[in-house]
């Protein structure tokens, strides 16, 4: 399982959501509570980016709404920027993958 220690007890990390792009880009930004265009600025930030099929608009996956309102927290209520918002994001990916690699080792070991 994900998740990270807090104060001597393992709390679990949601995980992102579907990554299945089906959502455009106006129903992300309803979802999310944000305006299109502060959608299209993550977007050109690399915080978030839209599946392009070969015709058609970029589409959004559930786990894309997630993250948007994760960099909506941290930006709004939190008051960290985009570049600080991106760390974040980033420093939890690691975490989270770090945290498989550990759960894969012990599921090989027999341990639990």
């Amino acid at each position: 399982m994900v998740g990270q220690r807090n104060g001597g007890r393992w709390v679990e990390i949601e995980e992102e959501g579907d990554d299945e792009p089906r959502y455009l880009i106006t129903a992300v930004a309803t979802r999310a509570g944000i305006h299109v265009q502060t959608v299209r600025r993550y977007e050109a930030y690399g915080l978030v980016e839209g599946r392009r099929p070969e015709r058609g608009p970029a589409l959004y996956s559930a786990a894309d709404v997630a993250r948007i309102r994760r960099i909506r927290r941290l930006t709004d209520d939190l008051g960290v920027n985009l570049a600080g918002a991106a760390a974040v994001l980033h420093l939890r990916e690691q975490v989270i993958a770090l945290q498989r690699e550990l759960s894969a080792l012990q599921r090989g070991r027999g341990d639990r």
